[in-house]
């Protein structure tokens, strides 16, 4: 390769893919669903995808500047996995293998429920507990429930994705009962620190970085709970304190409630 051609390949590979593409004459953004029709002739892989649906992700070309179109699939066994399935789940299709599904080819809603906390601090580990209480539950696709832990840029990017809203789940303390749960619509973005911290997650702080990056859902939520036990380290734990684990179940099921007032519809979500 030479250097001036070395050089286009990397202007290439940098410049932003397309933002929205039409595609069975209706126009088509991240986060709308399709159904998958792979041309035929093809392998396994593409006849088992044949008929599936998929929500895209986003849109890129290949290097004869042909568009591709990136999906999830609706009912993709990883997606529990949120952040951590990507790039292996993800499937590329041309626009012709494609059928939107919408009725206008609008962006669907779809919620993100984001667990947060160290789960070897005792109390602050209640949001990881509710993540993993939700995925003991049969969830429907536009709910991505995700244990984030501390891993608080993987939350910024991921706020940065196509969702309608967002539900953080979190250790909360305001000085009330321990066990009491607050629900909490953060405003004020602005101050602060915005670099993550290596051993907890402070939402406001994923927040106003996620705001850096790029826009965020249009509602977000914060479910918090009030913690028995202060995290610090000189009191390190995996055990959460006798009234925040008593809160680990009505926290799970005010997720639950308040995802379908976001999503418009109360979608069946029962225990597996």
């Amino acid at each position: 390769m030479t250097e001036s051609n070395a050089d286009e390949f990397l202007v290439r590979m940098t410049q932003p893919g397309p933002q929205d593409l039409m595609a069975g004459g209706r126009r088509l953004r991240p986060g709308s669903r399709v159904r998958l029709k792979p041309h035929p002739g093809g392998d396994l892989l593409d006849a088992s995808l044949a008929g599936r649906f998929a929500v895209i992700e986003w849109f890129d070309e290949d290097d004869a500047g042909c568009p591709k179109i990136a999906v999830t699939l609706d009912d993709d066994p990883g997606r529990d996995l949120g952040e951590a399935r990507n790039p292996a789940h993800r499937f590329f299709f041309a626009p012709d293998e494609i059928e939107p599904v919408d009725a206008d080819g609008a962006t669907p809603r779809r919620v993100l429920v984001a667990g947060i906390g160290n789960v070897f601090f005792g109390d602050d580990g209640f949001g990881v507990a509710v993540a993993k209480r939700l995925a003991e539950r049969k969830l429907p696709p536009a709910l991505d429930a995700t244990d984030f832990g501390i891993r608080g840029m993987d939350l910024a990017y991921a706020l940065g994705r196509p969702y309608s809203a967002a539900i953080l789940v979190d250790a909360v303390p305001l000085g009330k009962t321990p066990g009491s749960l607050y629900l909490i619509e953060p405003d004020d973005w602005s101050g602060g620190d915005t670099v993550p911290d290596g051993h907890h997650m402070d939402p406001r702080m994923v927040l106003r970085l996620a705001r850096q990056l790029g826009p965020l859902p249009p509602r977000v939520l914060i479910i918090g709970c009030e913690p028995g036990r202060p995290a610090n380290d000189e009191a390190m734990s995996m055990e959460l304190s006798a009234p925040v684990a008593a809160a680990v179940e009505p926290a799970a099921a005010m997720v639950i409630e308040w995802a379908g007032r976001l999503l418009g519809a109360r979608e069946a979500i029962q225990p597996r």
